[in-house]
């Protein structure tokens, strides 16, 4: 019994240090199904959204939702924390008991939780040298795994700014909820068709560090946008809908800046699916199904959009569509984070929601225009 406690203890400590080694300090995905972060996000967040499925009004459910993110990393460092002190004091009993000098296995549990945290108390001690050495090695790992987390926490933040920093930006330019056609066509109206390329090369390079970021640090997808109709998924799927628009060929939109942001946006969805496990179903059943192609020609044509090919632009739309929309539904279907409609949004912007005293949409509309 004593030298399978002591089995465990080590196999704890190798299992627990191996995975926040992989988390925190290594730059690139393990593939290694056994990993506990892994479980533990699969079965907290199965648990978190079964209870969130209870509240009936929406914006309970979102800020319940939203707590998640940040209480996760916190439930996981603990875990990790605990894990070690178990498996310190599982070590630290069996090799005394082992050497002659058997103690409590709570009193074990006690003194790893003091030597771990560097409190120093002096009033549980280890009974052998070998017990001794144990403590000097513990009391080392618990101040590199706080520095290490003080470290750590501010990289997840400064990510997570990043990130939403551009989203807050579509809002003007795709509207709250952002949409692809929404994107376009106020492009389109304002004359700042040739502004679009620029744009869509700074959301190649966001696509790029989006993939990069939520590779290594899977958890920071569950952290959610400041404003309920704003999301990175929403903005990432608002992307590739403008793209696939423009490479089905617009009058007057060049296609080569599109094709590369398609690539990496594409790219950034598929490498999330299979970080999270997830089973991609067929096209049919995504947003492609009870498409209105005709309802979104109408829309483009307001705004002064036409199709270059108008008999093959629907299926070549749907071509596109079915390489990245499967994936885009299972991640909305999984984090619970709604998309963006294809058809304009009718509903104002989130800076004209926040104007007092008069209409800021009429007030910035009437602005003379740029000279040309």
């Amino acid at each position: 019994m004593t030298a399978f406690l002591g089995i465990i203890g080590l196999l704890l400590l190798l299992t627990v240090t191996g995975d926040a080694f992989e988390v925190m300090l290594l730059p690139r995905r393990v593939r290694r199904r056994l990993r506990f972060v892994r479980f533990f996000f699969q079965g907290s967040w199965s648990a978190w959204v079964w209870i969130a499925r209870r509240f009936t009004a929406g914006r309970t459910r979102d800020a319940f939702l939203s707590v998640f993110g940040p209480l996760s990393m916190v439930l996981l460092l603990s875990c990790w924390a605990s894990g070690l002190i178990v498996g310190f004091g599982l070590l630290q009993w069996a090799l005394e008991t082992f050497l002659g000098a058997p103690t409590s296995l709570l009193h074990q549990f006690y003194l790893s939780g003091s030597t771990f945290f560097t409190l120093g108390y002096g009033d549980v001690l280890p009974g052998t040298r070998a017990g001794r050495g144990i403590a000097v090695f513990e009391a080392g790992v618990g101040l590199a795994f706080i520095a290490v987390t003080i470290g750590y926490l501010p990289v997840l933040y400064q990510l997570f700014s990043r990130r939403e920093s551009r989203v807050i930006l579509l809002d003007a330019r795709a509207g709250s909820p952002p949409t692809g056609v929404a994107l376009l066509c106020r492009h389109c109206e304002q004359e700042a068709l040739p502004e679009l390329a620029e744009f869509l090369k700074e959301w190649e390079q966001w696509c790029a560090e989006l993939t990069e970021s939520h590779l290594s640090y899977p958890m920071l997808s569950y952290y959610r946008s400041q404003h309920d109709n704003q999301s990175w998924l929403a903005a990432l799927a608002t992307v590739l809908d403008s793209c696939a628009l423009i490479l089905t060929g617009l009058k007057g939109v060049r296609t080569f800046q599109a094709r590369m942001t398609f690539a990496m946006a594409r790219l950034a969805v598929v490498e999330l699916c299979q970080i999270f496990g997830l089973r991609v179903k067929s096209p049919e059943a995504t947003r492609v199904s009870g498409f209105d192609f005709q309802l979104l020609r109408d829309i483009l044509s307001e705004a002064g959009l036409f199709f270059s090919e108008e008999e093959s632009a629907e299926s070549k739309l749907a071509a596109l569509r079915a390489t990245y929309d499967p994936f885009i539904t299972a991640l909305s279907k999984h984090l619970l984070l709604p998309l963006g409609r294809w058809n304009l949004s009718q509903s104002r912007d989130n800076w004209q929601k926040s104007s007092r005293g008069g209409d800021a949409k009429e007030l910035v509309d009437s602005t003379p225009a740029e000279p040309k």
